[in-house]
């Protein structure tokens, strides 16, 4: 699914590698108590190709190593999991809870856009290096004329950090165009899709978008009944982050959604 990884975030409190690594660790704890197999043994079927790397994750998980771990007596307790699952050897793990969503109530609009043609330069990296590219966009866009007041500034993100490698996340920072601009050079043109999206404002630094995304389509997209559709998701930007306080940035996310 094109959003499952921000689905999954969002309705289970961690992302999927998170959840796989903790259920494994767990595992791997159980059988250290329960089973005579080699620490080594338990770590390969962990997934750790190394001793020394299942040690460090073992370590940092439950608070001492793998060998003494099994040595001590104590039973086996898990640390809290936000959706309560834990590793079952029976295979009957405990009832799934969605994390409740602390602070205040997402407030969600669903919007019906217009399709959008916008002039776009593309950044490759983590979305947090994109800053660089919106100066030369924009300084291109004021060379030719083409900036005005109250244009806005929107950023597609293409990727999902969760599973691309950081030097080949997609970015594309775009603004507005007539229908007669023409692409030139590193600057594109490209139509964002019309149709209903669900938006709602992110207040605070750029670095907790991801936080709004996996509560917008991991718990209120769910319990909205409605589905989402394949198609990326956009932000614009409502003021400027080189004269406005990080946690005073104002960021208007837009989630696709399929027509009911």
């Amino acid at each position: 699914s094109y959003h499952f990884h921000r689905i999954f975030r969002g309705m289970v409190g961690e992302s999927l590698k998170e959840y796989v690594r903790r259920l494994r660790l767990e595992r791997a704890a159980m059988q250290l108590k329960r089973s005579g197999e080699t620490v080594t043994h338990v770590a390969f079927e962990a997934g750790y190709e190394t001793h020394e790397a299942f040690t460090r994750a073992f370590r940092a998980m439950f608070g001492e190593s793998p060998s003494q771990f099994r040595s001590n007596r104590s039973a086996v307790a898990f640390a809290k999991a936000p959706s309560g699952v834990h590793y079952d050897p029976r295979g009957n793990p405990e009832d799934f809870q969605i994390p409740r969503a602390g602070g205040e109530e997402m407030k969600v609009e669903i919007k019906k856009v217009e399709p959008k043609r916008v002039a776009f330069m593309r950044h490759v990296g983590p979305y947090l290096e994109c800053g660089p590219t919106w100066e030369r966009l924009l300084a291109w866009m004021g060379s030719h004329g083409l900036l005005r007041p109250g244009t806005p500034f929107i950023g597609i993100c293409h990727d999902d950090p969760e599973v691309t490698p950081p030097e080949k996340i997609r970015y594309d920072a775009c603004v507005p165009v007539d229908e007669d601009f023409e692409p030139e050079g590193d600057v594109g043109v490209q139509v964002i899709a019309g149709g209903e999206y669900a938006v709602t404002t992110h207040f605070g630094p750029y670095e907790r978008l991801g936080e709004t995304y996996a509560k917008l389509c991991g718990q209120w997209v769910p319990q909205s009944g409605r589905q989402l559709r394949a198609s990326p998701c956009f932000d614009v930007y409502l003021n400027d982050p080189e004269s406005t306080k990080p946690e005073d940035l104002l960021t208007d996310i837009h989630v696709p959604l399929e027509s009911e």
